[in-house]
């Protein structure tokens, strides 16, 4: 049975464009305004969602991400919390056709036992998991119990993954392939275009599932030169940023911080539709 995701990029595929896949943290600033983020994200335009699971120590993850982190750890977001969430999205939206991916890292799936965090995940609706610090050496204790329950393992690569180590990644990989086109931590700083196109050609040789570019993606010009050569741009430092420019001095949510957070997804899904794959 295809996945959400494969059925997602072969839309985009057929609509002749790329994708733009928007991350929000679980439970920023607040479990309810976190919510109608995610809620409004579809019709923003974002084409797939990365939930990001709050964890104490994401280590590849810029402060800005971090401090979100913190913020929903703080508004006593959980991983329940976080399954709940997605189970309230598909059924109060109606939506079954977004892929929604949990981002986040190891050990939160690692303490709740690999078989029941797959069962839990796809009965919410989850589509498949972004684990940052999980190398494919590892990726056998995940991915027999991801496949029995329809979930995509999503595995990074970077610019320093050569055509050794690729087929490696390669291996474990379902869904799409996510680069990180910088070295370091999300959300300081940004590639050129042109290094984005050799590397997504490059990884390209090597497989036929589609290719995101995520890390230091800000604004609607650069999601538009990504997606000239990707399949998906990834979006996430910006919008957490957008998300803390509607708090108060006291770390309340003003007024608007929702409608303005999803102003920010449709520029930059403007951005991405902007150019045409034909």
């Amino acid at each position: 049975m295809m996945s959400r995701i494969t059925k997602r990029f072969e839309k985009l595929k057929a609509d002749k464009r790329a994708g733009l896949v928007i991350y929000i943290s679980a439970g920023d600033p607040n479990a309810e305004v976190s919510y109608d983020i995610l809620k409004g994200l579809p019709a923003a335009g974002a084409d797939l969602i990365e939930l990001g699971m709050p964890f104490t120590d994401p280590m590849a993850d810029g402060p800005s991400i971090q401090v979100a982190g913190q913020r929903a750890l703080k508004a006593g977001m959980t991983v329940d919390g976080t399954f709940d969430m997605v189970r309230r999205f598909r059924k109060e939206t109606g939506d079954n056709d977004t892929p929604i991916l949990l981002m986040g890292y190891y050990n939160l799936v690692y303490q709740r036992g690999v078989e029941r965090f797959c069962k839990e995940a796809a009965a919410a609706g989850v589509d498949g998991f972004i684990l940052v610090d999980l190398p494919p050496e590892e990726a056998d204790e995940l991915k027999p119990h991801a496949e029995a329950h329809g979930l995509d393992t999503v595995l990074l690569t970077a610019p320093t993954t050569d055509d050794k180590r690729l087929p490696a990644v390669l291996k474990y990989s379902a869904g799409f392939v996510y680069f990180v086109s910088v070295l370091g931590i999300t959300g300081t700083k940004s590639a050129t275009e042109e290094a984005v196109a050799t590397h997504v050609a490059r990884i390209k040789r090597h497989t036929k599932l589609p290719v995101g570019v995520g890390f230091g993606i800000r604004t609607p010009e650069q999601a538009a030169a990504v997606a000239r050569h990707a399949d998906a741009a990834v979006v996430g430092t910006a919008i957490v940023d957008r998300v803390k420019a509607g708090l108060d001095a006291d770390g309340k949510p003003k007024p608007g911080l929702t409608a303005g957070v999803l102003a920010d997804v449709k520029a930059l899904a403007g951005g991405v539709r902007s150019v045409s794959k034909a």
